[in-house]
């Protein structure tokens, strides 16, 4: 179990400072490589669609109907999964669209001409994208976490399809910040530091959930995490995929992430 807990705080750390790799991305080029991140969204968006509806929504079915029954579990199952998309909806619904993390930024919009550094209304926005972020990956440092202590394996898919989707977020970052200030360390900073709820979420889930983990918390929240996936993959991962994508990058990304997933699954079968 010690083990497991060390690899799950450094999976969500992982995750969460992938942030720095958009930043990085944004601050070292002076144009975005849409066909990567169409892909890699995609790509994305397949490992979390297939390893929720797979195996974590499966391993949350049987964990709850052995401990609660087989009617009582499976409602709690699906109320689980239900309850995972409400939660990480309401969090997109009260995030302020300019600092939504699912917004579209490219590194070419610190470029737009016309435009000029030292822009407060930049800097507010940027801020604002930075909390946003750090808001929404709150939940999901909760769910990596989770999942890495009841199966590692899984764990470690969850950990790096995040990392992956929080890459294009460090980039909605860093653009504003830049462009506002003018300093690429600062814009780097805080994007590095936006992807910091993620190993929060994970410290918290240790601090407040472990003593109380049993079968059944572990099966509502294994369900949640499915329902958590699943909203992200299809409200945030797809649509952003297919706003940067070309000749159908994206729909080669997803099945190439169910896939790798289906396969690296097996294995360990």
């Amino acid at each position: 179990m010690t083990e497991n807990v060390l690899l799950a705080f450094g999976l969500t750390l992982m995750a969460g400072l992938a942030t720095g790799i958009g930043s990085f991305f944004a601050l070292s080029t002076s144009t975005t490589n849409t066909k990567f991140l169409s892909f890699s969204l995609g790509f994305s968006a397949g490992v979390m669609i297939y390893v929720s509806m797979i195996e974590i929504f499966q391993k949350a079915k049987y964990t709850l109907t052995t401990a609660l029954g087989i009617e009582r579990g499976a409602w709690a199952t699906v109320g689980g999964f239900i309850g995972g998309m409400i939660l990480i909806a309401l969090i997109d619904q009260f995030v302020p669209r300019q600092g939504n993390p699912h917004e579209i930024k490219k590194v070419e919009e610190m470029n737009t001409p016309g435009n000029s550094n030292k822009d407060p209304e930049l800097m507010k926005i940027g801020i604002f994208t930075a909390m946003a972020i750090g808001i929404h990956n709150f939940p999901e440092g909760i769910a990596a976490f989770a999942a890495t202590l009841q199966d590692p394996s899984i764990g470690v898919a969850i950990a790096i399809a995040i990392a992956i989707h929080n890459i294009p977020e460090g980039i909605a970052v860093a653009v504003p910040v830049y462009f506002a200030t003018g300093s690429r360390s600062k814009a780097f900073k805080l994007s590095f530091l936006s992807g910091l709820s993620e190993p929060i979420g994970a410290l918290v889930a240790f601090l407040i959930l472990m003593p109380f983990l049993n079968d059944v918390l572990f099966g509502i929240i294994f369900a949640a995490v499915a329902g958590i996936m699943v909203f992200i993959s299809l409200d945030g991962l797809l649509p952003a995929a297919k706003k940067y994508d070309e000749a159908h990058t994206s729909i080669f990304g997803l099945i190439s992430g169910m896939a790798l997933m289906a396969v690296s699954l097996l294995l360990f079968l």
